[in-house]
């Protein structure tokens, strides 16, 4: 068997690029449709755009809320850090306060026992004995004894007249104080005598106060209830007559008459004030309806073109399938009838090709026999 190899012409490759084109056309339109990940047709992109803002401003707040922690975070510790810096120069503070109050009023010296302890007290000690009268001679000291006592007389002539001083000066402080509270006796009975004449005298303005206060309060009083009195009955009058004009202006004002016009408000003509609206008139409910109305058949003529579009669409995209399959299918007829007849000139051609080889062997056959008998015959002779 011969293998015939085909040879590809320029139309062919169009041909086959063309259908190959189409064909990943055809592919990556129906990945468009039928893939459910990245198909848009029919699908709410205005929700999925919404969502995905929803979640981008989600993660903006997290992302906010983030830097908000954060920043409290930073913020709290550099308060803990001033507190802490404070707290150690506080406690440098009072510990320098306590060594300075240590210094000038806890030294050594100013302690109970430091006479125990002092290092100069040999040099600080007095003389065991400097005189007779030395108070420091105690008598565990050993250093007077009975008998020693040589300045009696003076001591006692001194004490006498020490005693007799004594007894003059106590005389003269009793007279003295006698005299004093005699005064002081005298001075508080002429002094209770004046606070009496004094009170007395007080008493009697008080009581000559009291009743002439009391007569302006009566006076006062009585005139208070009769401009009270005259008071509420213009109240009353002015009262009556205020009911009188406000009901006389409800009966003809714009509430109870609901008169439209109160209700136009001067931002323009299509606002209201809403305290003073009663409601639309029948001419503006029934320009409602007919626009509402509108709107419906807008809606339903918008609703069958958009049908009608999706089935043109729908009818071009089968008729589109439709020719391509017919034209892939005409394609394989013209292929499958090239291949045929390629097929049969290379049969053909096999054929006189196998002919050909036969006709030569039998030629060189023959050709040999006679080269045979030739030199058969010549070295017969």
């Amino acid at each position: 068997q011969f293998t015939v190899m085909e040879v590809a012409q320029p139309k062919d490759l169009q041909e086959d690029f063309v259908l190959a084109r189409r064909r990943c056309a055809e592919l990556g339109r129906q990945r468009r449709i039928f893939n459910a990940r990245s198909r848009i047709t029919g699908g709410d992109t205005t929700a999925w755009d919404a969502q995905v803002c929803d979640r981008n401003i989600k993660a903006a707040t997290g992302k906010a809320r983030e830097e908000t922690f954060a920043a409290e975070m930073r913020q709290n510790d550099k308060i803990a850090c001033i507190s802490e810096n404070r707290e150690r120069r506080d406690r440098k503070n009072l510990c320098k306060a306590i060594n300075d109050f240590q210094q000038r009023f806890q030294r050594p010296e100013t302690r109970r026992e430091f006479d125990l302890s002092d290092p100069l007290a040999l040099k600080k000690d007095r003389p065991a004995r400097q005189s007779d009268y030395d108070a420091w001679n105690t008598i565990s000291g050993m250093q007077k004894f009975m008998g020693e006592d040589l300045n009696f007389h003076l001591r006692k002539k001194f004490q006498e007249e020490q005693n007799r001083e004594w007894s003059l000066q106590q005389q003269k402080e009793w007279m003295i104080g006698r005299e004093n509270q005699k005064c002081a006796e005298d001075l508080y009975l002429k002094t209770r005598l004046q606070f009496d004449e004094t009170a007395k005298h007080l008493q009697n303005l008080e009581t000559a106060t009291r009743k002439a206060v009391c007569a302006t309060v009566k006076e006062f009083n009585k005139n208070q209830a009769l401009e009270s009195a005259e008071k509420k009955i213009q109240e009353k009058k002015q009262e009556q007559e205020d009911n009188l004009a406000e009901i006389a202006n409800l009966l003809r004002g714009d509430l109870l008459s609901e008169n439209p016009q109160q209700a136009a408000s001067s931002f323009g003509p299509h606002r209201v004030v809403p305290d003073r609206w009663k409601g639309m008139s029948q001419e503006q409910l029934e320009e409602i309806r007919l626009v509402q109305k509108q709107q419906v058949q807008e809606k339903m003529r918008l609703q069958e073109e958009e049908r009608q579009r999706d089935a043109d669409w729908d009818r071009r995209r089968i008729q589109k399938a439709r020719a391509t399959l017919l034209f892939e299918r005409q394609q394989q007829r013209l292929q499958r009838g090239l291949r045929r007849a390629l097929d049969g000139s290379n049969l053909n051609l096999a054929r006189e090709q196998l002919l050909q080889k036969k006709h030569m062997k039998e030629l060189c056959t023959n050709h040999a026999t006679e080269d045979y008998f030739t030199q058969f015959n010549t070295g017969s002779r």
